[in-house]
C-alpha cells in the first residue's frame, strides 16, 4: 500500500472518488442543453461517473481501501504478506481505521453540500431529475445501478442514507434508513426499474449504449441483471424475513426475460485502460496475496480453478501454492513469497452466472416457487464457473464424494497451521447429496459459490457473514479491544467519521438503529445468528 497513512485519508478520498465529475456534469462538449438531449449526453455521460465508482479504480489506492483490506481479507479470498498500515495494527488485526473506514461511504455519498454533484447517490440524483418522463429507460438504468452501489454500501455498514438523501431537517441533519427499510427501498427500485424495462425487452434500439460499460447499452442484458439482483437481495434477507425473501425471489425467478445463465451474460464494469486494481496491488504494489483459506478448500479439492486465480508461490520448489492468513504477527513483509494473484482482465466484476445458478439452488432449498432442482442449479453454477474461467470439464469434479479442505499449513510460522482434525477445517465433498440434511446442502451451496464469486471479496464476506459458510480461519491477532470477538469474526464496519463531523444528530440516530454500537462486531439486520 505503499505506506498510505490514516491521516488525511478521508480528504484525499473524496478527490479521488469524485474526479473529474465536475467535468462530465457541466457542459462537457461546450454545447447547449438541447444539444446535448439530442444524443442523449446531457443524462448519459453522468452514468460514466456511476458505475466507475462501484469499484473506484484510480488511483488504485481508492479500490484498496473501498474494498481489498476489507471484504476482500474478510472473505478469505486473499491476505496480506506485510505489516503496512500503522505497523499491521490495522483491519486485517481488527483495528479498523477510520481513513480506511471513510472510503466506501464516500465514493457513495461525496458531501451533503447542495452544490455537491459527485459520487454515486448525487450523480443518481442529477439524473433523476434529468430523466423525466422523456427518458424513463435511463431512470431505469440509474435505479438499478443505485441499488446495486447501495446494497453493497449497506451491507457493510447496516443503515444507510437512501430514502431521505437530500431531504435535511429543519436543523440540516440528514435522517438514515435502517437496513430493513433500505432493502425494502431497495426492492421497490429494483421493481420500478425491471416494469420500465420490460416492454423494452425485445427492443434494438440503445440510446445509452455509448456510455454503458458493462452491457453496451442493450436493455435485455440490463433487465436479466435486475432480476438477477433482485434474487441476490432476496436471498441475502431469507433468514430474517422470509415472507418478504420469498415474495421477491419468486418475482424474479418467474419474470419472463429471465436471469443471468451463461458467463456471456456476466456482468463486469470495463475500466480500460485502467489497469485492474488488483494486478497493481499484487505485483507493483507487492501488497495482496492468496488467502489461507483459499488455499484449503481449492487444493484440498483439487480445483483447477486454483491456478486460473492464483500463481505458484516462491517460497518454496515446486509447483505449491501458498496462502496467508488473515489477522496474524507480521514483523516485516515475510510472506512476500506465497502465491501472488494471476492476472486478472481490465472488467471489474459485479454479477456471474455462476453466482446466479447458486442463488436458484438456494431458492430450490427454501422451497420457492419457479426455482427449479437444487442439484441441477448447484452443478450448472460449479459449470459456469469452470467455463467462465477456461478450468476445463467439470464432469469428474462434480462426482467427487472424498475431496475436502485441507489443513493449512503456514511455513514461516506455525502458531497459524490449522491442522487435519481441526473443527475450523470444513468436511463437505463436492458432489451433491440428495439425502443430506438442510444445513449440509447449504454448506456445499455456499462454498462452491464462495470459489465462483472470486475475486469479488465483499459479496463472499457479506454471504459469509449469513450463513457461516465456507468455514474460515479467526484471527490470531486480535486488536479491537474486545469489541470484536475472535470466535464470531467481524461482521461490519463503524460508521465514517465524517459523518460524525458534519451530520453529527443523523449518525447518532442511525447507531440506535443498530441494535448495537457503532463497532465491527454488531451483526447487521439480516446478519441473523
Amino acid at each position: 500500500m505503499r505506506n498510505l497513512a490514516a491521516a488525511g485519508m478521508a480528504a484525499l478520498m473524496l478527490a479521488a472518488c469524485t474526479k473529474g465529475f465536475e467535468r462530465i456534469n457541466t457542459d462537457p462538449y461546450g454545447l447547449d442543453e438541447e444539444d446535448l438531449k439530442a444524443d442523449f449526453r446531457l443524462i448519459g455521460e453522468p452514468f460514466r461517473q456511476m458505475q466507475t465508482s462501484i469499484y473506484a479504480v484510480s488511483p488504485g489506492w481508492v479500490m484498496q481501501v473501498q474494498q481489498n483490506l476489507q471484504g476482500d481479507l474478510y472473505s478469505g479470498y486473499m491476505g496480506v504478506p506485510g505489516p503496512f498500515g500503522n505497523g499491521g495494527n490495522n483491519n486485517s488485526t481488527y483495528n479498523l481505521i477510520d481513513g480506511w473506514n471513510e472510503v466506501m461511504w464516500g465514493c457513495a455519498y461525496g458531501s451533503y453540500a447542495p452544490a455537491s454533484n459527485v459520487s454515486v447517490m448525487p450523480v443518481a440524483s442529477t439524473i433523476n431529475r434529468l430523466a423525466g418522463e422523456e427518458f424513463k429507460d435511463f431512470r431505469a438504468w440509474m435505479l438499478i445501478l443505485k441499488v446495486l452501489v447501495m446494497q453493497r454500501v449497506s451491507d457493510v455498514y447496516g443503515p444507510i442514507v437512501y430514502t431521505k438523501y437530500g431531504k435535511p431537517n429543519a436543523d440540516k441533519s440528514v435522517d438514515y434508513d435502517s437496513q430493513k427499510d433500505a432493502y425494502y427501498a431497495f426492492f421497490k427500485d429494483i421493481d420500478e426499474a425491471i416494469g420500465i424495462l420490460t416492454p423494452l425487452a425485445s427492443s434494438t434500439k440503445k440510446p445509452f449504449a455509448r456510455f454503458d460499460l458493462v452491457y453496451d447499452g442493450t436493455y435485455k442484458a440490463w433487465l436479466k441483471f435486475a432480476n438477477s439482483l433482485r434474487l441476490r437481495m432476496a436471498i441475502r434477507i431469507s433468514k430474517v424475513d422470509p415472507a418478504k425473501a420469498k415474495t421477491e425471489g419468486e418475482a424474479a425467478l418467474a419474470h419472463a426475460a429471465g436471469l443471468l445463465e451463461t458467463p456471456a451474460e456476466n456482468a463486469a464494469v470495463n475500466i480500460a485502460p485502467t489497469p485492474n486494481p488488483y494486478n497493481t496491488y499484487t505485483n507493483s504494489y507487492n501488497d495482496i496475496r492468496m488467502g489461507a483459506p483459499m488455499e484449503s478448500i481449492l487444493t484440498g479439492y483439487n480445483d483447477p480453478r486454483l491456478a486460473k486465480y492464483f500463481v505458484p508461490a516462491s517460497v518454496a520448489p515446486g509447483n505449491i501454492f501458498k496462502g496467508v492468513r488473515t489477522g496474524i504477527a507480521l514483523p516485516d513483509k515475510i510472506y512476500a513469497d506465497y502465491s501472488k494473484l494471476a492476472e486478472m482482465p481490465g472488467k471489474m466484476q459485479l454479477m456471474t452466472a455462476a453466482e446466479v445458478w447458486f442463488l436458484k439452488a438456494e431458492a430450490a432449498l427454501r422451497g420457492w416457487t419457479g426455482a427449479g432442482s437444487a442439484k441441477d442449479n448447484y452443478e450448472k453454477g460449479v459449470k459456469a464457473s469452470f467455463l467462465q474461467h477456461g478450468a476445463g470439464d467439470a464432469t469428474t469434479y462434480l462426482v467427487d464424494n472424498t475431496s475436502k479442505a485441507a489443513p493449512y499449513t503456514d511455513l514461516k510460522n506455525a502458531v497459524n497451521n490449522i491442522p487435519a482434525g481441526s473443527p475450523l477445517l470444513s468436511t463437505v465433498t463436492i458432489r451433491w447429496e440428495e439425502g443430506d440434511v438442510f444445513e449440509r446442502k447449504l454448506e456445499r451451496v455456499i462454498t462452491q459459490k464462495w470459489i465462483a464469486m472470486f475475486p469479488d471479496g465483499q459479496e463472499a464476506w457479506s454471504e459469509f457473514r449469513r450463513t457461516g459458510y465456507p468455514k474460515l480461519f479467526p484471527v490470531v491477532v486480535n486488536n479491537s479491544g474486545g469489541k470484536i470477538p475472535t470466535a464470531t469474526f467481524i461482521r461490519r464496519i463503524n460508521f465514517s467519521q465524517t459523518e460524525y463531523a458534519t451530520n453529527p444528530k443523523g449518525v447518532e440516530r442511525a447507531v440506535t438503529l443498530l441494535g448495537g454500537p457503532d463497532n465491527g462486531g454488531t451483526r447487521l439486520w439480516w446478519d441473523k445468528p
